[in-house]
């Protein structure tokens, strides 16, 4: 299996878990699309902006109260706003796991060390990660995140299979 991505050493970017697609009833609560496992794990999002009171499954999307939004009309301004927390927030990661923001920007490479591109995007269509692969042309190509394809990454770079390069 690859080897795991190290702790972020490009910063400790913002990482999203949810958006708030809309409001739920009239007393602030919102509508939001989670893209995480626990959101409840974390209580404080956006920089310390938005504080999470409580979390529960709606028959829309799962539905939030945060202590800054206190009716409908400051919920519904919230519409389309990213849930962020920094990425040192995260949980650690056990043996070939990775966040998706540990591979985003990745310079590419190939197994004899010619550069590539970098990493544009991460897709799961269903069968495991796709890793989406820009060319210094702009050309794109993408990967299937398994061993064969990606033998090894960590935090400064990953490495390409010569039978997967386009």
């Amino acid at each position: 299996m690859a080897e795991p991505s190290a702790p972020s050493t490009r910063g400790d970017r913002p990482v999203t878990l949810a958006a708030v697609i809309g409001a739920h009833g009239i007393a602030g609560e919102v509508r939001l699309k989670v893209f995480a496992e626990d959101l409840a794990a974390h209580k404080s999002f956006n920089g310390g902006t938005l504080t999470l009171k409580s979390v529960r499954g709606g028959s829309n999307g799962v539905i939030a109260r945060f202590a800054e939004v206190a009716d409908r009309n400051a919920a519904e301004a919230l519409r389309g706003t990213e849930l962020t927390v920094p990425r040192s927030a995260l949980p650690p990661l056990g043996e070939g796991e990775y966040y998706h923001i540990d591979l985003l920007d990745l310079p590419v490479m190939g197994e004899d060390g010619a550069p590539i591109g970098r990493v544009v995007a991460i897709d799961d269509y269903g069968a495991g990660d796709v890793i989406e692969i820009e060319r210094p042309d702009g050309k794109r190509f993408m990967v299937p995140m398994r061993p064969e394809a990606v033998p090894s990454w960590d935090a400064t770079q990953l490495v390409v299979a010569s039978a997967f390069i386009e």
